[in-house]
């Protein structure tokens, strides 16, 4: 119990955060873009469907920042893929419903491509690239949370699918908060295992050769 409140309202979660989310910088102006790959994790599907609604989680801006960028580069193409990754019991496919959920703010049908039987993020690269078919000179974003960018971009790097890093859902202000306590052992212990998460999961990528990198950042020119 004593090791559990340390964790929850020490700082930790924080100091293993930041690294995470400050790799990659926020992109004010990305530009002229062809397309956007959004990753799946955004939703509940087993709730969104049962309640027929949309059940966001933490990680909503995933899709609330690519519907304003499909208003701000009306000629991209949009990829949201995510299926369902339940183990045991089905929860349903989260595509589904970030489909309907963009189309109802506002962003053409026509325009979306549900990337709906990737189970994590390996497939997520590769099952998006061979829907992108990117060519040279095209310019997709990658829209994830900050703290997943980079395993995310050193297995899409892997895949060979050049995409440019635009983070989103942050969960920390930055260096400031590595001496800021948790408001709650329940927040705080959910942030050490996000962090965790990540970090296991950028080792064993590397390990097993799924990752270009130990720790994927930016690219110099």
């Amino acid at each position: 119990m004593i090791l559990v409140a340390v964790v929850g309202w020490s700082p930790l979660g924080n100091v293993l955060l930041v690294p995470l989310e400050d790799r990659f910088p926020i992109v004010r102006d990305p530009g002229d873009v062809t397309g956007i790959v959004v990753l799946g994790g955004s939703v509940t599907p087993e709730v969104a469907e049962a309640r027929g609604s949309y059940m966001l989680n933490e990680a909503a801006e995933r899709l609330t920042e690519t519907a304003m960028l499909a208003r701000r580069f009306p000629d991209a193409r949009i990829i949201h893929t995510g299926g369902d990754a339940a183990f045991l019991l089905p929860e349903g496919n989260e595509s589904v419903v970030a489909m309907r959920l963009l189309e109802d703010l506002g962003v053409p049908r026509e325009r979306l491509v549900a990337e709906d039987r990737a189970r994590n993020t390996v497939e997520n690269a590769v099952f998006s690239k061979e829907i992108a078919q990117p060519k040279p000179g095209e310019r997709w974003l990658l829209v994830t949370s900050a703290y997943h960018m980079p395993r995310a971009v050193g297995v899409f790097r892997k895949a060979g699918f050049a995409v440019e890093p635009y983070p989103v859902d942050f969960r920390t202000r930055g260096p400031i908060d590595d001496l800021r306590p948790s408001s709650s052992i329940g927040d705080g212990l959910r942030r050490a295992d996000t962090a965790m998460r990540e970090w296991v999961g950028l080792l064993v990528y590397w390990l097993t050769g799924r990752s270009s990198e130990l720790f994927p950042g930016p690219r110099r020119p």
